[in-house]
């Protein structure tokens, strides 16, 4: 990006507009004297800012296109008429330039005599004071007085609109400079703001002039982040005034991994603004990264540890020293009377590596067993195991940045502008650029009604078959020769392939005999094979839609073979990319957190590699796995299982067949939840340790990329510990000894002991930006592309994968099939969301059915639907849509009373135990009541909250 960022400051400086696709040549012009060579296609702009001369500009900015509105760039150039604008005005070989004389000075200010005359007088008071470029234009132009008065025809007295709960639209400082028009097109992809009128009587409008909240704004700060002037404002920076200082660091939502300056006063954030030089979003953001980040300070925030001896007793605020002590006695004590393997540890793909690296070593070390798990086994364990088969890394193979050399497009069970909106934006603007999207899900997504510069197809598949048509895919191009023939001999074991050619050509896999299976018509398939196959450059990208099955890790090797079998692996462009669902997902699996594997996925079995881990933590460490959650859940029901360490997920709300869960929790003699807020598991807790928010830290997240990140304290812990501390206090107190003092030395551990960590440094994260693991003796800077070379394994690997339908079928009881997912203002089980104003847009979850499903059993828009499984039941309210087939529904998990997961049931992926989230056979009816589930909860959650400290928020009491 065009600046310069000084990790010691942390703050970067605009260079203007962007670079020019450099063509190799270069071009020599002079610029006030000054010879200049920069790259042909350049921007006089951009050559004066690469030279350290500073031009006046208000429309441009260093990640819009150049657009040349505002004259206030205007130069002088030898031989050429007029006065143009640099921003829009390429060089040329032996151009000489005049940023400065008095007939372009004259101008400047005439053209910001312009926009003051139609300004309102108060920056003294503006809430951009300070903050304004509007105000350091006039400045820089020399403007000391504005011959213009107000008493003519203005804009002074134009409405705000306060709609938004997050920033204001002020039109009367409005200068219609485009920039957050362009920035909404450009930048974001939704094209919700538009100029309205002609003229003078120009104005920023949103949608069909509605308000911000009632327009397809979806308030990811682009526009507010271009806007110049005051404007678009952040009402916290209107509430609260400029901040005073910054610090980088990581977003704690999704798996894109976002960059963000957290701007503060004091101890107190003000804004979060998407940092330019981010690697994962250059600068971009989505609503809940820039603004949902109140939560971190919610009165809801647990900032006392508590203790009690039963789930029905009143819990009781004590010291840390005593709620760690409590704790530890009572994991010995069962120990004692169970064995060393009753107890087990849920890391959290929320926290940082560090701390997840922490509670995995705490359970090898100080537990004495491998009953270590993390939130990736229900949703991207099939990932981790489907990939590992195939490609022999764990892992997606690309950058995002990836996405803009890919010709061909194809997702697979995901949906990016809800669920990883940043990325979905890039995948956006290059689809306006021209390249082919063929998207395979049940429900019609977003993405497709992108403007598209080039061809899209709509795969919707019947849930549970992805399978059959991956194999389908796989069919067509091995029948019709679509194959990479050179880079199947080179890079692929070719008796596995030769086997798996002959199983694919079967005509069982062809797209006509598995048309009955799918739903997707045969020409359609056939068409989407041809795409892909012929593309340049094919890239996957996948999401829970996949892995969330049955079959999940028979469909990640699926995807593998279809990329290994077109050659599109090993450079820009191409690949195999899972999108994984929360910030740390990547990283928490890579910390060790499986039952089976040691951090770098390093199998427990494998003498040499424990042998270094036991050597550095001075244990023995069993070779055989432990328990994985659905194991622990049914030890703990069966007697077996008494204690369990859960770090910072809710797998009360998020885990399948929640009465199974509940029953398992309620078995427990000791539960210690260590979260920001008391979820639904803390109802059957008997320790609660206050969690650290993403702000309150030090360390690292690893995101879908492999991209590692820093993640820098800003403020003090409220409850005063970092999650890593509490997890490093439990284990002296179990008797194991940790002495950290910092995260940095939980990193030097991991690189020490972790290959594909080996050269990872804070040092190098620091100056780097970012790093991509591997990052080694072979990669020392890291590895943006997977797989350009060999494979881990060597050979690329082609596996068979036979389709095997879901035993969970629909009939005459249960006749539609259920699928589920997110949206795109909450965020996996709304702990945190729901703590902000992104309650305005989705307040509760939704049971969405198609007009043929709701007209067949009287259903009308807003009914109360009860939706029965044969695990459970619960009520939603209807949305009728036609985004989704007949005879398929979907809902989302967002809010607990929902009971989203007391429907799903205890049916999982055959390789890791998965859930099958995805396929649920369901009825639907009108009712008139909530479920007996939603009764009991309620009655519980009173309860529970009832048992409380008086201190306690009371928020939670109600």
């Amino acid at each position: 990006m065009l600046h310069i960022f000084d990790p010691k400051t942390q703050t970067d400086r605009d260079l203007g507009t962007p670079p020019p696709i450099e063509s190799g040549h270069t071009v020599t012009l002079t610029i006030d004297g000054q010879s200049v060579e920069v790259p042909e296609g350049t921007s006089v702009l951009r050559a004066a800012a690469i030279a350290g001369i500073q031009i006046p500009k208000l429309c441009a900015t260093d990640n819009l296109d150049a657009f040349g509105s505002c004259r206030l760039c205007a130069v002088e150039i030898e031989g050429r008429r007029g006065l143009p604008a640099s921003c829009t005005t390429p060089v040329a070989e032996g151009m000489s330039v005049i940023t400065q004389n008095e007939r372009v000075a004259k101008l400047r200010r005439n053209v910001m005599e312009l926009y003051i005359s139609d300004h309102p007088l108060d920056c003294l008071t503006c809430s951009a004071n300070g903050d304004c470029e509007l105000q350091d234009m006039a400045g820089a132009v020399g403007l000391r007085e504005v011959r213009y008065g107000y008493e003519g025809e203005n804009h002074l007295d134009a409405e705000k609109d306060t709609s938004n709960p997050y920033f204001t639209f002020d039109a009367s400082k409005c200068i219609v400079c485009s920039r957050c028009v362009r920035a909404c097109e450009e930048v974001q992809g939704t094209f919700a703001l538009t100029i309205d009128g002609r003229g003078f009587d120009s104005t920023v409008a949103a949608g069909q002039d509605e308000d911000f909240m009632d327009s397809e704004c979806v308030s990811c700060g682009a526009c507010v982040q271009a806007c110049p002037t005051a404007t678009l404002m952040e009402n916290s920076v209107i509430e609260q005034g400029q901040p005073e200082h910054s610090v980088v660091t990581t977003c704690a939502y999704c798996g894109v991994g976002c960059s963000f300056k957290a701007e503060m006063k004091g101890n107190t954030v003000v804004r979060m603004v998407p940092f330019k030089d981010g690697h994962a979003n250059h600068g971009h953001s989505c609503v809940k990264g820039r603004f949902a980040f109140g939560y971190a300070t919610h009165p809801d925030r647990l900032t006392a540890p508590m203790i009690r001896n039963h789930i029905d007793e009143p819990w009781r605020e004590v010291s840390w020293e005593e709620a760690i002590q409590f704790a530890a006695e009572r994991i010995k004590a069962i120990q004692a009377k169970y064995g060393k393997d009753s107890v087990g540890g849920i890391t959290s793909s929320r926290c940082t590596n560090e701390e997840a690296y922490l509670v995995q070593k705490l359970v090898r070390t100080a537990f004495g067993n491998n009953n270590t798990d993390t939130c990736a086994r229900v949703c991207h364990s099939p990932t981790g195991y489907g990939l590992k088969q195939t490609l022999g890394e764990s892992a997606g193979t690309q950058t995002f940045d990836s996405v803009m050399k890919a010709d061909c497009i194809v997702v697979i069970g995901a949906n990016p502008t809800d669920a990883h909106p940043v990325f979905g934006s890039q995948l956006r603007r290059r689809l306006r650029q021209g390249a082919k999207l063929i998207v395979a899900d049940p429900r019609y997504i977003d993405l497709m009604k992108t403007p598209h510069g080039g061809e899209a197809l709509h795969l919707s598949l019947r849930p549970g078959t992805n399978v059959a048509l991956i194999n389908a895919l796989a069919h067509v191009i091995i029948t019709e020769g679509l194959e990479d023939r050179m880079f199947i001999a080179m890079r692929c074991d070719s008796g596995e392939y030769a086997a798996w050619n002959a199983f694919i050509r079967e005509e069982r896999h062809s797209p006509e005999a598995t048309e009955a299976i799918t739903g997707v018509p045969a020409d359609k398939v056939r068409e989407a094979a041809r795409m892909y196959a012929e593309a340049g450059n094919g890239a996957i990208y996948y999401g829970l839609g996949v892995t969330e099955h049955s079959q999940g890790s028979t469909m990640v090797m699926g995807i593998a073979n279809l990329a290994l079998a077109t050659g599109n692996i090993g450079r820009e462009g191409v690949g195999v990319n899972p999108l994984r669902g929360q910030n740390n997902v990547q990283g928490s699996c890579d910390m060790g957190s499986f039952p089976h594997e040691l951090p770098g996925y390093q199998h427990v079995s494998q003498d040499g590699p424990r042998k270094a881990f036991e050597d550095a933590w001075g244990v023995t460490i069993d070779n055989e796995p432990g328990l994985r959650i659905p194991n622990m859940f049914d030890a703990a029901i069966d007697g077996s299982f008494k204690g369990l360490y859960v770090q910072g997920e809710d797998i009360a709300q998020s885990d399948p067949n929640t009465q199974h869960v509940e029953q398992a929790l309620g078995s427990l003699e000791c539960l210690i939840v260590q979260d920001l807020f008391l979820n639904e598991t803390a109802k059957y807790a008997h320790v609660l340790l206050p969690g650290s928010s993403f702000l309150e830290k030090d360390g690292t997240f690893t995101n879908a990329e492999r991209r590692i990140n820093r993640v820098r304290k800003v403020m003090p812990p409220l409850a005063g510990k970092e999650d890593w501390q509490i997890t490093q206090d439990l284990a002296n107190a179990l008797g194991y000894r940790m002495d950290y003092n910092h995260p940095e030395e939980i990193m030097n551990e991991i690189a020490s002991l972790t290959p594909s960590f080996h050269s990872v440094t804070y040092q190098k994260l620091d100056e780097l930006g970012s790093i991509q693991w591997p990052c080694n003796e072979e990669h020392p800077n890291g590895s943006p592309i997977m797989h350009e070379v060999d494979f881990p394994i060597g050979k690329g690997k082609f596996v068979l994968t036979d389709y095997v339908p879901t035993t969970e079928r629909t009939n005459r009881r249960f006749p539609l099939l259920l699928t589920t997912g997110r949206i795109l203002s909450q965020y996996n089980v709304g702990a945190q969301t729901r703590r902000t104003d992104n309650q305005h847009w989705h307040g509760q979850d939704w049971l969405e059915l198609h007009p043929h499903d709701a007209e067949e059993r009287g259903i009308n828009d807003g009914d109360w639907v009860g939706l029965t499984s044969r695990a459970g039941n619960t009520v939603l309210q209807a949305k009728i849509s036609t985004r989704m087939q007949p005879g398929v529904v979907y809902t989302t998990f967002h809010h607990p009373v929902s009971g989203a997961n007391v429907i799903t049931t205890d049916n999982s992926d055959w390789a890791t135990n998965c859930p099958e989230y995805k396929v649920t056979a369901v009825q639907c009816e009108k009712v008139a009541q909530p479920s007996a589930w939603q009764e009991r909860h309620r009655k519980q959650h009173r309860k529970q909250w009832s048992l409380l400290p008086k201190n306690a928020p009371a928020e939670l009491v109600e």
